[in-house]
């Protein structure tokens, strides 16, 4: 798979791309939960678009429209097995480890990834 990494501003942009499906640069900038000029939020989608290729644009009206053509999910795949491969050597037991050792876990968080991984057993 292509390595797919987005910034954090692009993946501000793109939470919106995806949660709308489809999305002018107004939409974004009225969206987002900070504030970014209009002018950044269309230089974003711009380099979406024609450098990262991660959303397609089309003029309708006197605007464009933009939507996304890579998944939410492709992205954060992608961005996980880079951040395994960088910080934790490629190890998967690693990465999930530090997430258990991490306060931030609740015991429905544990309870939920129980059962994914007696699923993943079951589908071995």
């Amino acid at each position: 798979m292509a390595k797919l990494h987005l910034t954090k501003c692009e993946l501000e942009v793109m939470d919106v791309v995806w949660r709308k499906g489809r999305a002018t640069v107004q939409d974004v900038v009225d969206s987002l939960e900070r504030p970014l000029a209009y002018t950044t939020v269309m230089t974003t989608l711009k380099i979406l678009d024609e450098s990262r290729r991660v959303v397609r644009r089309r003029k309708e009206g006197r605007a464009y429209v933009y939507e996304p053509v890579v998944s939410r999910e492709k992205i954060s795949r992608s961005m996980t097995d880079d951040l395994t491969k960088r910080l934790f050597g490629g190890s998967v037991k690693s990465l999930v480890l530090s997430l258990f050792e991490s306060d931030s876990m609740s015991q429905s968080d544990i309870e939920e990834l129980k059962q994914a991984i007696q699923s993943l057993e079951k589908d071995a």
